[in-house]
């Protein structure tokens, strides 16, 4: 076992473990997304001691990059007492990452191959909104990431949106197959950067999210989070779709906008038109109904295609970059 540490925080390191499992599991935070090493999110400097850089792509950490001290976090490896760099705010105390089992309470079909699975905790998982779990799929060893619905709060019945992926490992081969209430499952969490500012910088200004697919789950708690807190703030959540037939949760929303007159949750169908709903991709939409981003934050979750575009779009009206926030479902490959 050796010790890592950064900014004076200091925490052990189990044979095997990379850098950010170790600060995660130790409460001290460092900026993490993907957690494949293809986002570059968590790339830090190494001070002193030595790393095994593992998996990391060199399209993400090239070979200069390595040889000036850099490293990512989530794939290397220490083989020594190590110290990094702290970028940004990292260093700071965080919900410990931890394993947990789960049992399966509900499996219900709520669109288009896309499933919402509950899942009941023995003990209260600590998290914050629009962060996620990650899954270890029965019987492959493989892991599979998940966004929580929930708000911070409801941290004893896990909720996920699930969306069939041909060929998957995980869903076809598991949750779309074999998986029943009462099954066991084993996760581990919380992980991800995809989360409101903390609640004394809140100060309670316009947001828009947009969310592609099953990428509506963690801006679910978010929104619901923002509401929470301000409950007169102007929320716009827009939700982009092919069809109708993917949609979901409409009564949730409709219900949510009866209690807030600020929110206003917007379908959009790319793919097949629908008299009821507006047609053409989220993104547009938003910059057809708001002329001016100044002062507003932005949320994007789906895939990368939509994200892109959603950044141009927010940048289009002249929303501060810092206030742009991002998380990419990129599906993993079929089995």
């Amino acid at each position: 076992m050796v010790a890592v540490s950064t900014g004076g925080r200091r925490v052990e390191c189990e044979p095997g473990q990379t850098l950010l499992e170790a600060f995660l599991r130790g409460g001290v935070w460092m900026p993490n997304s993907c957690n494949q090493g293809t986002c570059g999110t968590c790339k830090l400097r190494v001070l002193s001691g030595e790393v095994d850089h593992g998996a990391s792509p060199l399209d993400t950490l090239s070979e200069p990059e390595r040889a000036a001290g850099l490293a990512l976090a989530c794939q290397a490896r220490p083989l020594a007492d190590t110290e990094v760099s702290s970028p940004g705010d990292a260093g700071r105390s965080t919900h410990p990452l931890r394993d947990f089992t789960a049992t399966v309470l509900e499996i219900a079909d709520i669109a288009r191959d896309t499933r919402r699975v509950l899942l009941g905790l023995s003990e209260p998982l600590a998290f914050d909104a629009g962060q996620y779990v990650e899954l270890v799929v029965p019987g492959s060893g493989a892991r599979r990431q998940y966004s929580l619905a929930n708000t911070a709060d409801e941290d004893k019945v896990l909720e996920l949106h699930v969306r069939r992926v041909p060929g998957g490992v995980a869903t076809d081969g598991w949750l779309f197959d074999r998986l029943a209430v009462g099954d066991q499952v084993s996760a581990s969490g919380p992980l991800g950067d995809f989360r409101l500012p903390p609640e004394s910088e809140d100060d309670g200004g316009p947001m828009v999210l947009i969310g592609g697919g099953t990428g509506l789950a963690p801006l679910v708690g978010l929104a619901r989070t923002a509401l929470a807190r301000h409950p007169s703030r102007e929320v716009l959540l827009y939700h982009g779709v092919r069809g109708a037939a993917d949609l979901y949760d409409l009564g949730r929303f409709a219900e949510i906008a009866g209690e807030h007159p600020g929110f206003r949750f917007v379908p959009v169908l790319s793919h097949e038109p629908d008299p009821l709903y507006r047609s053409g991709f989220p993104t547009d939409a938003f910059v057809e109904d708001v002329a001016s981003g100044r002062g507003w934050s932005g949320w994007l979750c789906g895939p990368p295609a939509m994200v892109e575009a959603g950044v141009k779009a927010f940048k289009r009206r002249r929303m501060a970059p810092r206030q742009i926030h991002r998380e990419k479902f990129t599906p993993a490959e079929p089995g």
